[in-house]
């Protein structure tokens, strides 16, 4: 994150003896990113961080990873609301895409992960579903629907759904880190006046969340496998913390959408960037307001990206035809293209509003498709405008937020 926090306990100045009641020393663990040049921050342990005790190579089944190219080339619809149900949010993903940048996964959890770090990169939890609790080593958040959980790579930390609850979770996995898009931001990282979001609208741990526990043992993510690392006390243990490089909360309807006299394309609703990839929130706004304006996405190629948008919230009744509801998920890949529904070009003039709400990530490579995908395609969407243009009828249809 672009701003300072501190937490707990903290000495007067950096690298600084800092003594516990007892008489021992806090031990420092510095978190930083680009080896030293880039956000930190300083985190002061009961334990020490690097006490292993034993490693452990996981073994992943195969063909949970298996992916396979977007071939022969269509656009492609999908039911997450038809995907397994159970499980926890790191052991249960299930694989939907994937490239060499980005892995996108779904999972209804039921019940707590075992602590994980993922030293690959950025995660987002996304969730579209279900209250929880994120813990992790810099504290405790309550989270739900709507929050993207921001977690900083090599953060080790869990998600434990609230009892009786199923916390529905859309997983971005990048291979690097994700921040706000830089035009957002002055060159002190303070964000600007024209954003669609504020400082005020992140939340972050505010207080340590210290577990006094013997041996335990961490999932570790990194670029060879999996290891399942034991150490001799647990890692959260920290009694206080400060810097720039924490995880956070933004809630998608704290998004302040962004509207035009015609209609704006999509990177003014862009929420968060990656590598080779970005993150948009379309948010139930008011629809462009010139009284000539079509007020639906006109047709567009987007010849150097895949767009994949997942659809989370409002009256989807304006995408009769389509198999388009709440849970929902279109892919609409380079190389064709793609648009509103036949009839709602007609059917938006003169529509004030739209209540639809998504989560739209587009990619700079090709996303390949996951087993999860393929288990949950609505094989008929692909071919929804030509079927749809022949037994259409106006009034049926209405502004979508096809981007």
């Amino acid at each position: 994150m672009p701003y300072y926090r501190a937490v707990g306990e903290l000495p007067r100045k950096r690298h600084q003896v800092f003594a516990k009641p007892d008489g021992g020393l806090y031990n420092e663990e510095l978190m930083g990113e680009e080896g030293f040049s880039s956000d930190a921050s300083l985190l002061y342990h009961v334990n020490l961080p690097t006490a292993i005790v034993k490693s452990e190579a996981v073994e992943r089944p195969a063909a949970l990873d298996e992916t396979q190219p977007n071939y022969p080339l269509l656009p492609r619809g999908y039911q997450t609301q038809n995907l397994p149900v159970g499980g926890d949010v790191v052991a249960d993903r299930q694989l939907l895409f994937a490239n060499e940048d980005i892995r996108i996964s779904f999972v209804a959890a039921d019940r707590p992960n075992e602590l994980y770090r993922n030293a690959v990169g950025h995660e987002i939890l996304y969730v579209q579903a279900g209250d929880a609790r994120f813990e992790s080593v810099y504290g405790a958040m309550d989270v739900g629907a709507g929050d993207y959980v921001v977690v900083p790579a090599s953060t080790t930390y869990r998600l434990v759904p609230s009892d009786g609850d199923t916390t529905r979770v859309m997983t971005f996995e990048a291979r690097g880190h994700v921040r706000p898009p830089r035009r957002y931001l002055s060159q002190y990282g303070q964000m600007l006046e024209h954003a669609p979001y504020s400082e005020r609208d992140f939340r972050a741990p505010t207080e340590p969340l210290v577990v006094d526990e013997g041996e335990t043992q961490v999932l570790v993510r990194h670029r060879a496998g999996l290891t399942r690392l034991t150490y001799a006390g647990h890692p959260f243990d920290v009694v206080g913390w400060d810097g720039y490089l924490y995880p956070y909360v933004f809630n998608i309807n704290d998004f302040e959408p962004i509207v035009k006299r015609f209609h704006a394309p999509p990177p003014v609703h862009q929420t968060f960037e990656g590598p080779n990839f970005v993150v948009c929130s379309f948010c139930p706004r008011t629809l462009d307001f010139d009284e000539t304006a079509v007020r639906v996405p006109y047709n567009h190629a987007n010849v150097d990206s895949d767009e994949m948008m997942f659809y989370v919230g409002g009256d989807y009744s304006a995408r009769k035809g389509s198999g388009i509801d709440i849970g929902s998920i279109s892919l609409h890949p380079s190389g064709v293209t793609h648009g509103p529904q036949p009839g709602s070009v007609e059917a938006s003039i003169g529509k004030p509003s739209t209540d639809e709400m998504a989560v739209m990530v587009d990619t700079f490579r090709p996303l390949h498709l996951g087993p999860a995908a393929r288990a949950c395609e609505d094989t008929e969407y692909g071919t929804s405008w030509a079927r749809n243009q022949q037994t259409r009828h106006l009034g049926e249809t209405g502004p979508g937020l096809t981007a």
